[in-house]
């Protein structure tokens, strides 16, 4: 399919060198390992979103373009090197995701702990939002995170519950759902999020049907985005959605509870999150 107008970006060089920065503490971001389209845009503040626990994936979802493999057991410098690497470029917020470690009995929660914990020391300053996975519905790993106090808990939905068995096949809608609501549970001050990607099938309606699902979650910041194909083994885009719907989506959710809501074909979970937090 041929990209519409509204989804071509230019090529930006960051003049922060964030590349070179990531490079030399030996970090991955998601922002690369996804193929972000924005990554230029954001490297180029700069900003970044660091991803933790290593750049191989023990799922293999269909719209992802990062490595699925048997990862290696997690690097107790991780933290620290991510909370230098932070401190460098300056950040006043820092987001850090992970590749999903069902190998772990605590499925990483421990790592974005010690990671947390970390940009506290060498940015006492900056806020922390965290991008986590499902954990298995492990609710002792999700407190392990919680306790380390992120200013903002983000755990993505991805898409509508019956596009889960090709989009998301080890993961499970409920679960997801369930992650957002014990967040909330126990942290009742920190604001939850979760992001849509559309694109993929799914109908005005279902979408809508997940928002719904989401506020009676309690979750209060919502991030929908056009599904782009990163590699040829991914998923196929079924239909590049009209900016005029990204539009409508956001008067809906606004509609239904939202404090705050992103929706454009270009936005992503983690982009423009300082904005959203503040505006939150």
């Amino acid at each position: 399919m041929k990209l519409p107008p509204w989804l071509k970006t230019k090529s930006i060089i960051g003049k922060h060198h964030t590349k070179q920065i990531l490079r030399s503490y030996g970090l991955s971001t998601v922002c690369e390992e996804a193929r972000c389209p924005n990554r230029g845009q954001c490297f180029s503040k700069p900003t970044a979103t660091f991803m933790i626990l290593g750049d191989r994936c023990t799922r293999n979802c269909g719209f992802c373009s990062v490595t699925p493999d048997s990862p290696q057991p997690p690097d107790p410098t991780e933290p620290e090197r991510v909370a230098k690497a932070a401190a460098e470029m300056g950040l006043r917020y820092v987001v850090i995701t992970s590749v999903t470690r069902d190998d772990l009995p605590d499925g990483g929660a421990s790592q974005f702990r010690d990671t947390i914990l970390k940009i506290r020391q060498f940015l006492p300053q900056a806020k922390v939002e965290v991008l986590t996975p499902d954990f298995r519905g492990n609710t002792e790993a999700l407190k392990t995170v919680l306790e380390a106090s992120p200013d903002v808990f983000n755990h993505n939905v991805e898409t509508v519950p019956r596009l889960y068995p090709k989009v998301r096949p080890q993961a499970d809608y409920m679960r997801s759902l369930m992650i957002l609501k014990k967040a909330k549970e126990i942290a009742p001050q920190v604001p939850t999020k979760s992001g849509l990607m559309v694109g993929l099938g799914e109908t005005f309606d279902e979408v809508v049907d997940v928002m719904k699902d989401l506020r009676e979650c309690g979750c209060d910041i919502l991030t929908i985005g056009q599904y782009l194909q990163p590699r040829k083994e991914n998923l196929p885009v079924v239909e590049y959605i009209h900016p005029d719907v990204f539009e409508e989506y956001k008067r809906r959710a606004y509609s239904i509870g939202f404090k705050y809501v992103a929706s454009s074909p270009l936005v992503r979970s983690s982009m423009n999150a300082e904005q959203m937090y503040r505006q939150d």
